[in-house]
């Protein structure tokens, strides 16, 4: 996330995506109607909707961190070891997959020795990119690695590229990963932690077209390969493996080209920082020079990519009491992140058509108003129904992708942007958005199923948009699950469900909806946008699902 967009970004709103959106809508049905039968293609599996694609963004803006997660050891609010036990219980509910520290454009000005030792000895800091708000550092790298702990998360660290050396860098993940007897081993097991920590993806660096540099993509190339070749993760479980200079020696002999070096499966996963949003320089410039490099001396798994929903003006979009055509208007605006990633994952197929770089958008999301009363710069915002919808639409699209998306991290996860919790000293609330996360647990690792129907076409003003979106997958379970969004905010919606060879009796799950599309939860109110258990029974071997309006619906095929 950078600051530097609150500069440029309303130029950017009228040369690409939201000058797209208000000229240009698309038409997905001849005229307004409503959609046909739904078929579900069992026979045509897909790729496996990595769990890593409900992954989670917590960075020091605001009271993400503290008061959201961290409140310290002495706090009246039920903690462990400082970190907000209520906070923990809901992540693990939603079985948080992955979650990306420090940042954000906080990373590329974090120096992780100010947040090491004792408590009481840490520096105090500016967090100059969000409102010059004091850094304290109780809350730093061994904290967010109890904290990932508690709720069963794996680790994405991004590493201070921007302001930082390769020996910082080198230093802070030998802190973490380093086994006895080396220093950097001893100093963590001083500070409390004797195993190493596991590091399963690193971020080489953040946004540095903007806030981390800001650099062209051929400078960022350049810096960006030092830091792949000499960042190592130390974890005996995690290091890479040893290299075989014999076989390299006989393949360069026999002039076979290597693609890439035998990976370790439980390996760390090197991420370059790409594009923002529909700018195809960095992916073009960082895959070119992927394909010819020389993966002895450094290799990544990935590229990231940023892209918000806002909506015609950014940042000023009320996030309570809109319209209709508002309403529409950002479901249309945030369903242009699928252009977008076909876009990027074509320049990917070119360099790399068996996809061993996944494309990482680690920071999606609905970015509004901010909520008055609030510090704007803390971005803290409502949460209502519609933004519970358009995680659905995201959702559905990163799963239609899931053969080259394979991880992203909805900005952001406490009190910041379009979140899961809010909370306000012991008060908690759980938004729309975290409702569907919920709902959605059983398509992580599901290998998805496409589907055939017509989606329908709902129309306000001169705006288009499907009337219904939806995604099938066989979960982990083996069951057959449905995910059916009703975009449409005035008429329910029946769907036809067709599931060849599978003769399905039933769906049950549950349905998320309200009286409006802006109702919110509230401290006061927590429950006006919670889900609701559902059950169709299929009449004369047919099974239709009833869809409210305003709703995502999620069940499960009972045969």
């Amino acid at each position: 996330m950078t600051s530097t967009l609150f500069k440029s970004v309303i130029t950017l709103a009228k040369t690409t995506a939201v000058a797209a959106l208000i000229g240009a809508a698309p038409v997905y049905a001849a005229d307004a109607k409503a959609p046909g039968s739904l078929t579900v293609n069992v026979d045509q599996a897909g790729a496996v909707i990595n769990r890593d694609i409900f992954g989670q963004f917590a960075e020091h803006l605001g009271t993400g961190i503290y008061g959201g997660v961290w409140v310290g050891k002495d706090s009246k609010i039920p903690n462990v070891r400082g970190i907000r036990s209520d906070v923990v219980k809901a992540l693990k509910d939603i079985k948080v997959p992955v979650v990306r520290w420090p940042g954000g454009c906080f990373a590329d000005e974090y120096h992780w020795r100010d947040g090491v030792g004792p408590a009481d000895q840490r520096v105090k800091t500016v967090n100059t990119t969000w409102a010059g708000a004091v850094e304290p550092n109780t809350f730093g790298t061994d904290e967010f690695m109890d904290f990932t702990q508690q709720i069963g998360a794996e680790v994405y660290l991004s590493i201070n590229v921007g302001s930082g050396t390769i020996k910082e860098a080198a230093d802070w993940l030998a802190y973490m990963t380093a086994v006895a007897p080396a220093t950097a081993a001893m100093e963590r097991a001083a500070n409390g932690h004797k195993e190493p920590y596991k590091v399963k993806y690193l971020g080489l660096g953040n946004e540095m077209w903007g806030c981390g540099g800001p650099f062209t993509p051929d400078e960022y190339v350049t810096k960006m390969k030092t830091f792949a070749h000499f960042v190592h993760n130390h974890n005996p479980e995690q290091a890479a493996p040893r290299i075989d200079y014999a076989a390299i020696a006989k393949d360069l002999m026999t002039g076979k080209q290597m693609d890439s070096l035998p990976a370790n499966p439980n390996g760390m996963k090197r991420v370059a920082a790409g594009p923002n949003s529909s700018d195809p320089s960095y992916t073009e410039t960082i895959m070119k020079a992927w394909k010819t490099r020389s993966p002895i001396y450094w290799d990544i798994e990935g590229i990231s990519l940023h892209q918000y929903t806002w909506g015609p003006m950014p940042f000023q979009e009320p996030a309570t009491d809109f319209s209709e055509a508002q309403y529409a208007t950002v479901l249309l605006h945030t369903m242009h992140i699928e252009k977008t990633i076909s876009m990027h994952s074509a320049i990917m197929d070119k360099y790399d058509p068996n996809k061993h770089i996944a494309l990482i958008v680690d920071e999606w999301g609905v970015w509004l108003k901010p909520k008055p009363g609030t510090e704007p710069m803390f971005l803290q915002q409502e949460n209502s129904l519609r933004d519970g919808i358009v995680a659905a639409l995201n959702i559905n699209i990163f799963a239609r992708h899931a053969d080259r998306v394979r991880m992203t991290n909805i900005a952001q996860m406490v009190n910041v942007l379009q979140t899961m919790i809010m909370t306000d000293g012991k008060k908690m609330v759980l938004t729309p958005t975290y409702q569907v996360y919920k709902m959605y647990v059983p398509f992580q690792d599901a290998q998805f199923i496409p589907l055939s129907f017509d989606a329908g076409v709902y129309t306000v003003g001169n705006l288009a948009l499907p009337k219904v979106d939806a995604i099938a997958a066989r979960g982990k379970d083996g069951k057959i699950w449905l995910s059916l969004t009703n975009l449409d905010a005035k008429n329910a919606v029946d769907i036809p469900v067709n599931v060849p060879g599978v003769k399905a009796k039933a769906a049950r799950g549950d349905v998320l909806t309200a009286k409006r599309f802006d109702v919110i939860n509230t401290f006061d109110k927590p429950n006006e946008v919670t889900p609701k258990a559902v059950k169709f029974k299929a009449a004369d071997g047919k099974l239709m699902i009833s869809l409210p309006p305003h709703s995502v619906t999620v069940v499960q095929l009972v045969e």
